[in-house]
């Protein structure tokens, strides 16, 4: 259903993380403010020039996030250990989850709503004090179900009643995000120890609305969940820069068929073994790659002619240049190629990627997904070769990107963000009722 835009409504959002947590959010910032409202986007300072290049009023939640993960003890503590690095980096991470807190309150004065992700959770509590309603958003399936496993987990089935005790990991990050929120509660906010909650419940344990931003037509929503858990479809953010192939890139492209785009995500790690692997698998594959430099694990110096190595390019125009996609399985990338109708082969490290990675085999659109760190030579150039041969993966990722391209995610999105205003009653109100 159409709605009028709520008039003169602030709204504000919080995120913290790589590029894939930031730009489907600013994609709903965006369509927010075409509609009406006011916005506010806090993320990092890396960030500031593309929220501002769409117009959309920027915070800083802190120093850039792409420095913390460059940092050689992250590299060691996911090649290496994890028990030796993993401490001070979980202190490192308290430092600047408390920094993004206490920016966050300065910006959400004066808002009428808070839209976050669950890595800046601290913005239940700042609803909580303003009185004002909080809507949480997420890329990937997080509430608890039986229908499948937590989004991290790779492994063999086991059946609803093991799927769901996977989610229980949940309450150990919960413990991690949750451990500094007393203080905030009690020094910026003037509340009192929180009672209950979670990533997606408030201090009471009532579950709040949480917008899932991927589609139904990827992954279906369980049964099991609460009503307040909507998948709204994805939220692309338009492409702002004009972006047409260099000159040069033109000239590899008329040189031979269509590439593969090849890229591992904005996590640095491992660029060495990566690079290796990529060249000795074109070599035994004999086709044409092209990669990103960016963040990501692979070093794009001393590369073979039958790879092109660019600094950046919007995945929805690049996309339409290549004949298959093989990437990390961020939640973006994976709907980037889906939406352009690519075949898809998925090399998982972390977090939601094993999900993607999965559901984009499931759906017919590409080979079962590998490891990063199992991944071969050989079994990346049988990868490379069928992405770019098979038809079976080339019809069915073509009919999922025509199903994507009919829906209007952060349309969804907004008729629930007006539904939460609507209904929302401030505390002095609920008391005299």
């Amino acid at each position: 259903m159409d709605t009028e835009p709520t008039a003169q409504k602030r709204v504000v959002f919080a995120t913290i993380g790589t590029r894939g947590d930031v730009q489907p959010y600013l994609a709903l910032a965006v369509a927010l403010q075409a509609h009406g409202y006011s916005v506010g986007f806090g993320a990092t300072e890396e960030f500031e020039p593309l929220i501002a290049s769409y117009g959309v009023e920027f915070h800083s939640l802190g120093p850039s996030i792409a420095d913390f993960l460059h940092q050689s003890r992250f590299e060691k503590a996911m090649s290496q250990s994890m028990l030796i690095n993993g401490p001070a980096l979980l202190r490192q991470g308290q430092r600047i989850l408390d920094d993004a807190a206490r920016r966050a309150w300065v910006m959400a004065q004066g808002a009428d709503l808070i839209l976050l992700n669950m890595n800046v959770s601290f913005g239940i509590d700042i609803a909580e004090a303003l009185d004002i309603p909080v809507i949480m958003m997420a890329l990937q399936p997080l509430t608890t179900t039986s229908e499948f496993p937590f989004c991290a987990y790779d492994g063999p089935d086991f059946g609803k009643t093991f799927n769901q005790l996977t989610h229980s990991v949940t309450v150990l990050q919960q413990a991690y995000y949750d451990l500094p929120r007393n203080k905030w509660r009690r020094e910026l906010m003037g509340l009192e120890r929180r009672k209950k909650g979670g990533f997606f419940k408030d201090t009471k344990g009532r579950h709040l609305t949480t917008l899932y931003a991927y589609s139904t037509t990827v992954s279906p929503r369980p049964r099991d969940w609460p009503k307040e858990a909507v998948v709204t479809g994805y939220w692309p953010l338009p492409d702002n820069t004009n972006w047409q192939p260099s000159r040069e890139f033109r000239a590899f492209l008329d040189a031979g068929p269509p590439p593969v785009y090849i890229g591992f995500g904005s996590m640095p790690f491992g660029a060495e073994r990566n690079t290796r692997i990529l060249k000795d698998a074109m070599a035994i594959w004999g086709g044409r790659a092209v990669v990103a430099r960016g963040w990501g694990g692979i070093n794009p110096e001393h590369l073979p002619d039958t790879v092109f190595a660019f600094d950046q390019a919007p995945h929805d125009k690049l996309f339409s240049h290549v004949a298959g996609v093989v990437h990390h399985g961020g939640a973006g990338t994976t709907a980037a190629g889906l939406h352009a109708g690519k075949p898809t082969f998925v090399v998982p490290q972390t977090v939601d990627q094993p999900f993607w990675g999965r559901r984009v085999f499931e759906l017919g659109c590409g080979p079962a997904p590998v490891r990063l760190r199992r991944l071969t030579d050989e079994s990346l150039a049988d990868n490379l070769a069928n992405l770019a041969g098979n038809r079976f993966y080339a019809e069915n990722a073509a009919r999922i990107g025509r199903e994507l391209a009919g829906e209007n995610g952060t349309g969804k999105a907004i008729q629930h963000v007006e539904r939460v205003l609507a209904n929302y009653r401030p505390r002095n109100e609920q008391r005299r009722a």
